[in-house]
């Protein structure tokens, strides 16, 4: 099974006139290609999935396979959902379309039990049994944590149960992840602590500030996987100020005002109910992107 790991970017949905964005969604994917990303995450939380159709979820999907075709960078599809036969039909498709690996958010509202966890996860991953499947927990958002005892179940009882995405902000549960589990391939889901989750031995990042810039975000992975951890840190270091402002309000509304003010996206558009930042965030975003250099499309 050839697994993803590495640097993999936490796609943003462009929209315009309310309706999915297809022209800029690929060109904003071919720059992450261009830029050195190991693989892009199309419709995950960033992607705002959770206010998406289901046809427009596909169709994410759909695009993301078409345009890494033929490139180095392969597709981690998400299928979350707090339904599982929903997240099972997205998981059928996005595996008909070619994607290299799923990932799937924890179930959100529902709240369900740690054996409810489980079962919801043994199901999906077992729906598409020769893909590889990546967890993906993040509680401050979810209202529910994947607990250390059941990833590590779900990695020994199910064969595509790869890894997962952590997005705790706690580098102790990584550490007891890798501690129990060495073979489990933990990604950072917080982009501030990439390094050291990276230090302690993670497989990979899923960022959300690699939408903007991507070649800062992969290199800091490919430093450290080489091996190249004080250059590593150094970047880390510098992407603090950004990785910081773009979590000023919740994600993605000031990743995709920083895209605007690049001239990476022409229309600045959420679904409801997320709007855009208000006036004092909008103008620290601004302040903060004015110290990097943002790679056009």
């Amino acid at each position: 099974m050839n697994l993803v790991t590495g640097a993999t970017t936490a796609l943003i949905t462009p929209f315009k006139n309310g309706k999915l964005d297809e022209q800029s969604y690929a060109a904003l994917i071919k720059r992450q290609i261009d830029n050195g990303i190991d693989a892009i995450c199309p419709v995950g939380t960033t992607g705002e999935s959770a206010t998406l159709s289901h046809d427009e979820h596909k169709r994410c999907i759909e695009i993301s396979v078409e345009v890494a075709k033929g490139t180095t960078a392969k597709v981690l599809a998400g299928a979350g959902s707090n339904a599982t036969h929903e997240a099972i039909d997205i998981a059928k498709h996005a595996q008909s379309c070619g994607v290299d690996a799923i990932f799937s958010v924890s179930p959100y509202y529902n709240k369900p039990s740690q054996e409810g966890l489980y079962q919801h996860y043994k199901a999906i991953a077992e729906a598409v049994s020769e893909l590889p499947f990546m967890l993906y927990n993040v509680p401050g958002r979810t209202g529910v944590d994947i607990q250390a005892d059941t990833v590590i179940r779900l990695f020994n009882d199910v064969k595509n149960i790869y890894g997962i995405k952590e997005a705790t902000g706690s580098l102790e549960r990584t550490v007891e992840l890798l501690s129990r589990c060495p073979e489990l391939k933990v990604f950072s889901g917080d982009d501030a602590i990439d390094y050291p989750i990276l230090a302690n031995g993670g497989a990979g990042i899923t960022s959300v500030t690699a939408n903007l810039l991507p070649d800062l975000k992969s290199a800091l992975v490919h430093k450290a996987l080489d091996g190249d951890f004080e250059g590593a840190k150094e970047l880390n270091n510098k992407l603090y100020p950004i990785n910081t402002v773009m979590f000023c309000e919740a994600n993605p509304i000031p990743v995709k005002a920083a895209m605007y003010i690049a001239g990476l996206i022409d229309t600045l558009e959420y679904r409801l109910p997320l709007l855009a930042p208000n006036s004092a965030n909008m103008k620290e975003i601004e302040r903060v992107m004015k110290s990097y250099e943002i790679v056009g499309l």
